[in-house]
């Protein structure tokens, strides 16, 4: 039906700055009860919690200025010729409730928000907040595929695998740690990108050794090249599991292009080498579920760091939609190609 008067339904291809300030635009659904009758492909989760952070707080507006300050840049993926949302069924499952000052209430709504979720076959798309989610998050959804049966992709400036900082085991320096030591995912899956600057101390990197883990310093980054420590990256997250989560920390970004951001740190990637890496995953892995963290609008510039975010997010629908209609037997459009 035509709109008349000016009702015209916001949309994805719509202005962000217009109409409900859902994710992209999307449709809203947050009761359980809508999602289990839809069954969306993606679900968009936002984690509004930041009690755990070190240094600046703020990542609890970052949902908010996800859906709300992010420009929609249309949804035609020119790279790989799709139209994204032509392919792929997503909408805005809303937010887990987080009281302020309670982190177990947080931890276990964001847990059970995201493990009804993923028990529906949807992949959760969660929107931090900081860090420390990632470990509720990440449960959840081995709650639902089977605990060390997921790979974990990491992208970050820090490992986040403290023991404790400051008497807190719930710091989002330590939400790793947490994740291999409950066995929700194995160390030997754990795989982390582009971790550069002075933290963790030895001690840290020796308790990773012992898990297995891997991890590619941003100094292997830019000897090699993103393209193929990526490639490696995902071949040792995906050896030997079903199933895979992203974790992208937009810290991983160099801060002249992420600057809102809790602990910034000099020397990152670019956000069009994380853009493709992000792409690459979602298009090679068993890919079930993938958060965006630690996003501080207080201290975003021109929202630089609120945009490549919501990228981020772009990146991982528009390769799941690319392998959607590639099982379909459809092929790229103009001006897009087959992805290398």
């Amino acid at each position: 039906m035509t709109a008349r008067n000016g009702d015209r339904e916001p949309g994805p291809d719509a202005p962000g700055y217009a109409g409900l300030a859902t994710f992209c635009g999307l449709p809203w659904l947050p009761g359980t009860e809508a999602l289990a009758a839809r069954r969306p492909d993606v679900a968009v989760v936002g984690a509004p919690f930041d009690i755990s952070t070190t240094h600046r707080p703020g990542a609890r507006f970052g949902p908010r200025a996800m859906r709300a300050n992010a420009y929609n840049p249309g949804t035609y993926h020119l790279d790989l010729g799709i139209e994204i949302f032509d392919w792929l069924d997503v909408v805005d499952a809303g937010d887990a409730h987080c009281p302020h000052g309670l982190t177990e209430a947080s931890h276990r709504n964001i847990r059970a928000k995201v493990a009804r979720i993923a028990g529906l076959g949807t992949i959760p798309l969660v929107i931090g907040g900081d860090h420390s989610i990632t470990w509720p998050a990440a449960t959840g959804v081995a709650d639902a595929v089977g605990w060390g049966e997921l790979g974990l992709l990491h992208f970050d400036a820090h490992a986040d695998t403290a023991d404790v900082i400051d008497g807190n085991l719930a710091s989002h320096g330590t939400p790793m740690r947490r994740l291999i030591e409950s066995g929700a995912v194995r160390g030997r899956n754990f795989v982390q990108v582009g971790l550069r600057g002075y933290w963790p101390p030895p001690d840290v990197f020796a308790w990773m050794r012992e898990q297995e883990m891997t991890w590619h310093l941003m100094h292997e980054i830019w000897e090699r090249g993103s393209r193929d420590v990526v490639v490696d990256a995902i071949a040792q997250a995906t050896d030997g599991c079903r199933a895979m989560y992203l974790s992208v920390d937009i810290d991983v970004l160099d801060p002249g292009f992420a600057p809102g951001t809790g602990t910034p740190e000099p020397g990152g990637m670019t956000p069009a080498d994380l853009l493709r890496a992000v792409r690459q995953i979602a298009l090679d892995t068993p890919l079930v579920a993938a958060d965006i963290v630690e996003v501080s609008p207080p201290y975003d510039h021109a929202e630089t760091t609120v945009n490549s975010a919501h990228r981020v997010a772009m990146e991982v629908f528009a390769g799941l939609a690319y392998r959607r209609r590639e099982a379909a037997g459809g092929v790229p459009d103009l001006p897009g190609s087959a992805p290398a």
